[in-house]
């Protein structure tokens, strides 16, 4: 009895340390939305897997690194431009390795200028564009430097002016071509508390442990859930296995580490959390197109 108290105190002192954290955001003085810019390194919330109910709109001048939203993982160049829906939990973007100039982020809430203002007409577009954000955008090409200026603008501009060009970025976002949908077969956050809090201890766990083996097990006695029905559980809400899960995250880690670390392929490979060099090898090439040495050679000119 004794052993068992002991057992159940140890998992509720690790679902509380490992919980997703809820971010609480204040709007900019004398504005509906908040506007934050960051200047290179000063940033540090990299490390925290959070959600808001706000809806998050990043631009990140310069750069290389590792963003994860939903159950999305992926490996960034020349900077970003992510539109993030409500609720949908997310790391930061950039630290002190990342090489960014800035980052500048703007959070407003999905009813920021009333319930109805959206349903009007003209405002069409931008309705579309936040819907589709449910799951996660990232932008790219001449939108992500064009869009990116104009966030950049919007920090010497009065309120009134400022809302005006948010407005016309989240309408020309829609109008883009050049996107992709970070999480469009079928993630969704738009869940019970109790399975929000659930996905963010999964998140959390493979966050922290990916370097090593991680035993389906184990992480279904987190989740207070037996084994088979986790994975039922897992697939339902991403639409892929967890062990198609962590072997992303891994090989999105390998990419940093091939093009931010001049080390040997072999240790970028176990550094992943990968104990197979033919495995990850076939992995990569699977995931990426291209080989790891091939990946390396093409985004030589990011490693320092």
């Amino acid at each position: 009895m004794i052993l068992l108290n002991l057992l159940l105190f140890s998992k509720e002192i690790i679902m509380k340390t490992i919980a997703p954290a809820l971010e609480v955001i204040t709007n900019s003085y004398g504005s509906s939305f908040t506007y934050t810019k960051h200047a290179e390194k000063t940033n540090s919330k990299a490390h925290l897997w959070h959600y808001h109910p706000e809806i998050e709109l990043v631009y990140i001048n310069g750069g290389a690194g590792k963003r994860q939203i939903g159950s999305h993982v992926s490996y960034y160049t020349n900077g970003s431009l992510i539109l993030i829906g409500s609720n949908l939990p997310h790391c930061g973007f950039t630290n002190e390795k990342t090489g960014n100039v800035n980052e500048t982020v703007i959070h407003i809430k999905p009813e920021f200028l009333g319930n109805e203002f959206f349903g009007v007409p003209e405002m069409k577009k931008i309705q579309n564009v936040l819907s589709q954000s449910k799951g996660g955008i990232a932008f790219g090409g001449e939108t992500k430097k064009h869009i990116g200026k104009k966030i950049e603008a919007m920090e010497d501009q009065l309120p009134f002016q400022r809302l005006l060009t948010l407005l016309s970025i989240l309408d020309e976002l829609d109008s883009s071509e050049e996107y992709t949908l970070l999480n469009a077969d079928g993630f969704a956050m738009e869940l019970q508390t109790q399975d929000n809090d659930r996905m963010n201890v999964v998140f959390n766990y493979v966050k922290d442990n990916f370097q090593q083996s991680i035993a389906i097990d184990e992480v279904s006695n987190l989740v207070s859930m037996t084994t088979p029905s986790f994975c039922r559980y897992f697939k339902k809400i991403s639409n892929k296995t967890f062990t198609e899960f962590v072997n992303e995250y891994r090989l999105v880690h390998a990419s940093k580490l091939l093009a931010e670390k001049p080390i040997s392929i072999n240790e970028v490979c176990y550094e992943s959390g990968f104990n197979n060099f033919s495995h990850f090898s076939k992995s990569f090439k699977q995931y990426t197109g291209k080989s790891a040495s091939q990946y390396r050679h093409e985004h030589k000119i990011i490693i320092s």
